[in-house]
């Protein structure tokens, strides 16, 4: 019999999607509780997490599509989504507790 170690994990809190486009759009506040987000897109793209009304350009992290990520945060930041070349879809972001 083998012994397999666990792996650390995280709850799901609450799910948006973020359409991907050639403006940068931004998703709602993330909640007061929230510190960690996993964010997976259905189009290349670049992110950017922020304060206030953040805006990704093509210069920003990179996120390939199928790839599931996950961010540190802080509570009431939002995430800016920009697309990559002619890519468009949609980045979904799970707020994780």
């Amino acid at each position: 019999m083998a012994f397999f170690e666990k792996r650390p994990s995280s709850r799901q809190g609450a799910s948006q999607n973020v359409a991907i486009g050639a403006a940068s759009a931004a998703s709602t506040a993330l909640s007061a509780e929230t510190f960690q987000i996993r964010i997976a897109a259905t189009g290349n793209c670049h992110f950017r997490v922020g304060d206030g009304a953040p805006t990704a350009l093509a210069t920003d992290s990179y996120l390939p599509s199928g790839v599931v990520e996950y961010i540190t945060v802080t509570p009431g930041q939002k995430i800016a989504v920009i697309q990559d070349g002619a890519a468009t879809g949609n980045l979904s972001v799970t707020e994780m507790s």
